[in-house]
């Protein structure tokens, strides 16, 4: 059964465009840390595969207000049918296309859902918001990504490959751990265009 993205509560939950019928999972007090189905050492044994978001996506995805919601909510269901495409042998054997956090992503999302500039009136407090992840690490398709052999590397070969604005800096980082873990980067900033990445996702807003 394909899974709807985890939302907040208090009226701002989503789900796939036709598929109502997949409930999310709800954040309901008292506030619960939802644990990942598999140990999560375990999910990262064997070779990696699938996707990894930027910031952007998964806050898209989170909030239902956000500008870009649909259009993540699109790249959602497109993600889950490539899944199910896979096959459930794959599914289990844990081989399967996944959605990856990284630390840095991780750490944007949950502070991101902290601040009212960031998300509006419905801004989580700090424990709320580490449940909404946790409740996304405890999706089976979803895994927290370790830093790669090689990043620093990869890294170095980026911000060295011309002038970078500081701004920059974390995008660069992204780029760097994409190559460095064989994963395709999407995202909704097209200031990942200049890295020239040949697996990345720009969606349209």
């Amino acid at each position: 059964m394909a899974e709807s993205p985890v939302t907040p509560s208090g009226g701002r939950r989503a789900g796939i465009a036709g598929a109502s019928r997949f409930e999310p999972p709800k954040l309901n007090p008292p506030w619960r840390v939802a644990e990942p189905t598999m140990p999560w050492l375990t999910q990262l044994e064997g070779p990696r595969s699938g996707d990894l978001p930027d910031i952007n996506v998964w806050l898209a995805l989170a909030v239902q207000e956000h500008p870009h919601h649909q259009a993540a909510l699109r790249y959602w269901a497109t993600a889950q049918a490539e899944r199910t495409r896979e096959g459930a042998a794959a599914a289990r054997a844990g081989s399967g296309s996944r959605l990856w956090f990284c630390r840095v992503t991780m750490l944007g999302l949950v502070r991101l859902l902290c601040q009212p500039k960031a998300v509006g009136p419905g801004a989580l407090d700090t424990l709320a918001a580490w449940t909404l992840y946790a409740q996304y690490r405890a999706l089976p398709h979803i895994g927290l990504l370790p830093e790669p052999e090689g990043c620093d590397d990869a890294l170095r070969a980026l911000v060295g490959a011309g002038p970078l604005p500081p701004r920059l800096w974390t995008d660069a980082y992204l780029a760097a751990l994409s190559l460095s873990a064989s994963l395709r980067l999407v995202t909704f900033d097209r200031d990942f265009e200049r890295f020239g990445l040949e697996r990345c996702l720009i969606l349209e807003g």
